[in-house]
């Protein structure tokens, strides 16, 4: 059973992102305030669930929270202020986001800065621990996938629509056949991805 809150402060705010590990396409981060009454059984890292239970999550989460937000940083921005960076600005972008101002946040991982003076605590595997970083990361997840299966259309040969940017076997391929696009991490040494094996 996930935890329904970490400091027991009114608005408490769960945040994650989804991407960072990708070799293309932007980071997106996603901030939620469930209510007090939230319950779902499905509710886990989004990482656990598949497509279709994400999906499900992704309306019930969207209906039923209190507050949530979305936010996202490009691969341009990703280049130029590294991955860590880009992946907290993110999270203050959704925070941002949010129709009312939370009482303290809760991060996934080991890294984040202060947002407008709100107390805050990171939580290593915290999408596995507690209800509205596990929402947050469901949210980051289908709306990051969301983006990537768009972009597809333009690049079909990259696999896009499976991999979401990922390094799998078929994106590196791709990347060695046909080069980068304007959606590709170029801070990701992607000469050397493709020296890796497949």
């Amino acid at each position: 059973m996930l935890r329904k809150s970490f400091s027991h402060i009114p608005l408490e705010a769960g945040c994650d992102e989804a991407g960072r590990g990708c070799l293309c396409g932007p980071v997106f981060a996603a901030a939620v305030i469930l209510p007090e009454h939230f319950s779902n059984d499905l509710l886990k890292d989004s990482k656990k669930l598949t497509k279709k239970q994400r999906n499900e999550l992704r309306n019930i989460i969207e209906k039923e929270a209190i507050t949530w937000a979305v936010g996202s940083v490009d691969n341009e921005t990703i280049d130029k202020i590294n991955i860590l960076n880009a992946s907290i600005t993110a999270m203050h972008r959704a925070l941002d986001g949010l129709n009312m101002k939370p009482q303290f946040i809760i991060v996934d991982g080991n890294k984040f800065t202060p947002y407008h003076g709100i107390s805050f605590h990171c939580i290593i595997k915290g999408d596995n621990l507690y209800e509205s970083i596990a929402a947050a990361s469901v949210l980051a997840k289908t709306h990051r996938d969301e983006f990537m299966e768009k972009i597809h259309q333009e690049f079909p040969q990259y696999g896009w629509s499976q991999n979401k940017g990922y390094p799998t076997s078929k994106h590196r391929q791709a990347i060695r056949n046909f080069g980068i696009t304007s959606y590709h991490r170029l801070s990701y040494n992607l000469n050397e991805q493709l020296r890796l094996k497949f």
